[in-house]
């Protein structure tokens, strides 16, 4: 993780924080140098995803050279005077399966196998189909809520419902993968998602795993909604 670190009279500092196994994360987070180590790394959790028992905080100068591991949860982050450097919560996801899902292993069934399972979700829509063959016809248009897309441009901030979850839209148009009408693809600003911008295998955008949410156009509202700092209540 890099970071640039400035400072404050109210004894905080600003970092650059990145992740070393996740190399699309990035994030400026203000800290209080009065806070634990332990509490940094429940302040990061928030924002990389990455769990507590599995972060290793590293620290480095602007010049890439480490500085100090912060190996210490019961130490003061002031202890080890973090000024222009770098802040690395590495972890035990390591070798890239938070972002290569080719890396896990998935679960798999033949067609013939599946047919012959009770209880599916295929086996539903046929008795449905078998009852009332209409009940399963679209009644959605293509152009449902494309209308309320028309101020909604991909880079606007975004407050998102329910839970007024921010972020920054990725993506407003047509989701094949997805039922028609219009949909809005948000990068969330903590990992609030459900994805990486990839849909029942259609990528759609970029960002970080659990990061992403395909939602309706209804459920978003764009404008001044600035990254929120969690710990900020706790820090006055």
């Amino acid at each position: 993780m890099s970071s640039r670190l400035q400072i404050q009279e109210d004894e905080s500092v600003s970092l650059r924080v990145t992740h070393s196994n996740i190399k699309s994360f990035s994030a400026d987070v203000r800290f209080s140098l009065q806070m634990t180590v332990e509490s940094v790394k429940e302040k990061l959790w928030r924002k990389c995803g990455t769990s507590v028992n599995s972060m290793c905080l590293e620290l480095y100068d602007d010049t890439g050279a480490k500085i100090s591991v912060l190996d210490d949860n019961l130490r003061q982050l002031g202890f080890y005077s973090p000024q222009d450097g770098d802040l690395d919560p590495s972890s035990v996801t390591s070798g890239g399966w938070l972002e290569d899902t080719s890396l896990v292993e998935k679960y798999s069934i033949s067609e013939e196998a599946y047919d012959k399972l009770g209880g599916t979700f295929r086996k539903f829509k046929e008795k449905l189909a078998s009852q009332n063959p209409s009940i399963l016809e679209s009644k959605i248009s293509d152009h449902y809520m494309e209308d309320l897309c028309a101020n909604i441009k991909v880079g606007d901030r975004c407050e998102v419902e329910p839970g007024e979850k921010r972020g920054v839209i990725k993506f407003v148009g047509r989701a094949e993968s997805l039922a028609p009408g219009f949909w809005v693809g948000v990068q969330y600003d903590e990992p609030l998602g459900k994805h990486d911008g990839m849909v029942k295998g259609t990528r759609y955008f970029d960002c970080p795993p659990l990061h992403g949410a395909m939602v309706r156009p209804d459920k978003v509202k764009v404008g001044d909604y600035p990254e929120r700092d969690l710990f900020e209540e706790d820090e006055i």
